[in-house]
């Protein structure tokens, strides 16, 4: 079993897309992004990418496709297929359990759509038992400044998301929220703890804007 968090070192593209930029829907060259894919493919085998859509459809592949349907999160128990989730803020979490892998984006709606439990809900599906989970580099409490309004919509649903930025603002903790709701069905998880915002070594579209996008990679 494998995984992985990428970050913007290593890859081919330039400007605000240098250089590891996976993306292919965010402006950059297409052949620049298969370039940089293909870096990680030498290294981690054929990589299944997702359309994604801030939605809760889960697809479960038993090979890469040229074309998927858009999802938010991909499940499979074959070997030698590395999913892939992309992100440049929102939450790449990465779901192990023997036998059965999953890569799951999770922004603000995801949390709402439930998309992590779905997730889980499809390992079990085909036989996960014991299921832990990893969160990769996200945007963080102290950053995600958001509307009062959006604020409250968030924490009636998931509380432990309420958070303030270091000026006082409304913020929301998705990577606490996400832990707690996940620990709730009996998944253990554990956040990497690097801010996309904060840290110049990953895209951050709260930060750039335009920007490219890195991914959480993972295979049986």
């Amino acid at each position: 079993m494998k995984s992985i968090f990428t970050n913007r070192i290593g890859g081919y593209s330039t400007g605000v897309y240098e250089s590891l930029n996976l993306g292919l829907h965010v402006g950059d060259e297409p052949t620049t992004v298969n370039r940089n894919r293909a870096t990680l493919t030498e290294k981690y085998g054929p990589i299944q990418f997702m359309d994604q859509i801030h939605g809760n459809t889960v697809v479960s592949i038993k090979n890469v496709q040229e074309v998927l349907p858009p999802c938010d999160a991909l499940v499979t128990n074959q070997p030698g297929i590395a999913l892939a989730v992309q992100t440049a803020d929102c939450i790449p979490l990465l779901l192990r359990s023997e036998g059965v892998v999953a890569a799951v984006h999770v922004g603000r709606k995801g949390l709402m759509n439930s998309i992590a439990l779905r997730a889980v809900s499809s390992m079990r599906d085909l036989g996960a038992r014991e299921i832990t989970g990893l969160l990769g580099p996200s945007i963080c409490g102290r950053c995600y400044e958001v509307s009062q309004e959006v604020s409250d919509e968030i924490i009636a649903v998931h509380p432990t998301a309420k958070a303030h930025t270091t000026s006082g603002t409304p913020s929301l903790n998705l990577s606490r929220a996400l832990i707690v709701e996940l620990q709730n069905i009996g998944v253990d998880a554990t956040d990497v703890g690097v801010c996309t915002q904060e840290n110049l070594e990953y895209y951050s579209y709260r930060r750039s804007g335009v920007t490219g996008r890195q991914a959480g990679i993972i295979s049986l």
